[in-house]
């Protein structure tokens, strides 16, 4: 097993180590933590959490290979606190499309049927596809089994195929 030598310097107090390794990794979780709550708001929110949390225990980390296992567990859980605590605070409401980053159409219409997936679903499938995650690292992060990140995969793919289906019987263009 692999350990980043800056991973260690972290660990070890170092806070420019820790914050090259945030670096690293602040496109996918900004895009994993923006499929999660769908507000810019909420987003910074989770982002911000998510660091603070980790900067503090870091030194808790146990094996530094799992670093950026262990930052996705934080921020998911941040990301399901703003959920909850929304949820008590405002009606639950139809969920805003989320613009895509790509000016690719396929892509867009991809992206969109992602976004309307249910949130168990969704999540795997962003982590999986989007982050480039191995399925035993999903199921590290979400703490559930690989078979159950691998029913969710296939759950998601088959609704997504579904949604294609009925778009290319509509006559709209898909992906």
């Amino acid at each position: 097993m692999h350990t980043d030598p800056i991973v260690i310097k972290a660990k070890a107090g170092d806070p420019e180590a820790f914050m090259q390794l945030m670096q690293e990794i602040e496109l996918p979780l900004y895009r994993t933590a923006r499929s999660i709550v769908n507000k810019d708001e909420d987003c910074a929110d989770a982002l911000q959490e998510t660091i603070l949390k980790a900067f503090k225990s870091i030194h808790t980390l146990r094996e530094p290979a799992f670093f950026k296992t262990w930052v996705f567990r934080i921020l998911i859980n941040e990301c399901n606190k703003i959920i909850k605590s929304n949820a008590r605070a405002l009606p639950y409401g139809e969920l805003p499309d989320v613009p895509s980053p790509s000016k690719d159409y396929e892509k867009i219409e991809l992206w969109e049927a992602v976004q309307h997936l249910d949130e168990n679903l969704r999540i795997v499938t962003i982590l999986h596809y989007l982050q480039d995650m191995p399925i035993s690292q999903i199921s590290d992060i979400l703490e559930i089994s690989t078979v159950a990140v691998k029913t969710r995969l296939h759950r998601a793919r088959k609704k997504l195929k579904h949604s294609s289906q009925i778009n290319q019987e509509k006559g709209v263009a898909t992906w």
